[in-house]
């Protein structure tokens, strides 16, 4: 199919993005561009009666002007452009809107606040790991928006007129004292229906990104990727509640981002009165939210915004790139692995909870060969590591790695189990695991899956073919075997 690009742009309170989808197939994508500029269109207006002011407007025409000239470059299909609360406030923003109209061609929708979540519900519902009931965060420059998400549908939304813009130029830009802000903040909050109640927040938006990967940095976590990133508040609210009451200079020492310095400490009071408000234990940092949604909300139209079960974007635009062999070697990989697993499941005692990710490693173990043989499981498991962006816990997608680099001799790599041991199973399990990904490797390259049968006896596997096993002979001696098994054919 032709590779359909689609540019959404979203002009915020604090910053202006745009991003760049590239469509491979129905239900595969990736991002191929990404742009962001500080606009702070915002700047000046919560004084002056929600008025944009020339500042804003003046570096909103120059990042807009320049987000075009990007678009043209990529040959996009389709462009579509979304403003949220600073421009909704404005009373003078239809002003802006036909200036930007007729100087640049770029038609403005401005969005509701309750628009805006569900756009981040629905990021967060299809890219990250599924959960039964979370409620999505999104702290904006002028507005906080929330999501209520069961079983991966939106079933609430509701907006708060608080965001780090607003909550800075009323009150830290004035010296007011910080508790005065906080009693503002939280009669805010307050004002949340009681159905907004859950365990999981998922924190979306710069003020949710900075404090995750200031919590990574501080706890020297691997992988470095934000997106599925998670954390008990419990363990981290001392650390949050720092932050909050820091001076600017004291936040150095925290991680925090030089940029982010004169709006972080309005966002985690923020964050922190929210999640304290709905009860949450836990947080998943999203690395998608509005621009995701808006894009999600056209590609899947005819699917209720929402991926069909067993499809995941990730694998099918991976799939779409580097897979040549295609769906029958799968299938094949998968047929014999399953025969190899149900032989071994009961005589060894292995659990199923990771036949998930076995059954992704087996998708994709083709990938790396489309850049070249050599080495190709190296390639393989960079792809998956670093392409595997939704969809899946950190924990799945350094298995699945781990998988895709032991190749078809089941040897785990030492540098890589030692970087991810936390977010690994325990290594006899993931020794089990490996052999099994290998030895279904290294038989579907000789024996289609019909051909070849396994029987365990005493710490035996036989492997049973009527189909000449000459060449595997020699492939299977370098498959490492678990302890207690020797291969027999």
């Amino acid at each position: 199919m032709t590779h359909h690009k689609t540019a959404v742009i979203d002009i915020g309170s604090n910053s202006a993005r745009l991003v760049i989808f590239e469509q491979s197939s129905q239900f595969g994508y990736r991002l191929i561009c990404e742009q962001k500029s500080k606009v702070r269109i915002g700047e000046g207006a919560y004084n002056n009666n929600g008025n944009l002011q020339p500042i804003g407007i003046n570096r909103a025409f120059n990042t807009l002007q320049a987000f075009q000239n990007t678009i043209k470059q990529y040959n996009t299909t389709k462009t579509i452009c979304v403003a949220t609360s600073a421009l909704r406030d404005a009373p003078n923003r239809d002003e802006f809107i036909s200036m930007i109209k007729s100087k640049l061609g770029l038609e403005i929708v401005v969005i509701s606040g309750l628009q805006e979540a569900i756009y981040g519900g629905i990021a967060a519902s299809n890219l990250l790991p599924p959960c039964d009931e979370c409620i999505s965060i999104d702290i904006g420059g002028g507005s906080s928006d929330l999501a209520l998400i069961r079983d991966g549908i939106v079933v609430e939304t509701f907006s708060l007129d608080i965001g780090t813009v607003r909550i800075k130029e009323l009150f830290f830009d004035k010296s007011i004292k910080l508790e005065q802000a906080r009693v503002y903040i939280k009669n805010i909050v307050n004002t949340l229906p009681q159905s907004f109640s859950a365990s999981i927040a998922v924190g979306i938006g710069g003020t949710a990104r900075t404090i995750a990967s200031a919590i990574m940095k501080k706890n020297d976590y691997a992988p470095n990727k934000l997106h599925g990133f998670h954390f008990e508040l419990k363990d981290n609210i001392k650390y949050l509640q720092s932050i909050a009451i820091s001076s600017m200079e004291d936040l150095n020492p925290h991680e925090i981002k030089i940029d982010r310095h004169d709006t972080i400490r309005e966002g985690t009071i923020i964050f922190l009165e929210i999640v304290s408000k709905i009860k949450a234990k836990e947080v998943i940092t999203s690395g998608v939210g509005v621009r995701e949604g808006v894009y999600l909300s056209h590609l899947l139209k005819s699917n209720d915004s929402q991926f069909p079960k067993n499809i995941n974007p990730s694998v099918e635009n991976i799939l779409d790139r580097f897979d040549a062999k295609g769906q029958n070697a799968y299938l094949n990989r998968l047929v014999i692995a399953t025969k190899l697993f149900n032989t071994l499941q009961k005589k060894l005692n292995i659990d199923d909870s990771y036949l998930f990710e076995l059954d992704i490693a087996l998708r994709l173990s083709n990938i790396g060969q489309n850049l070249t043989i050599y080495k190709s499981a190296k390639h393989s498991a960079y792809i998956a590591l670093h392409e595997l962006n939704y969809g899946f816990t950190h924990s799945q997608m350094v298995l699945i790695s781990i998988l895709l680099e032991s190749n078809s001799r089941a040897k785990i790599n030492k540098d890589s189990y030692i970087k991810y041991k936390k977010l690994l199973p325990k290594k006899e399990v993931l020794k089990l695991y490996s052999f099994i990904y290998s030895l279904a490797l290294s038989i579907s390259i000789y024996v289609k899956r019909d051909g070849v049968e396994f029987e365990l006896s005493d710490g035996t596997l036989g492997i049973i073919s009527k189909e000449s096993l000459y060449l595997l002979k020699e492939a299977i001696c370098e498959v490492k075997t678990p302890k207690g098994i020797t291969i027999k054919i």
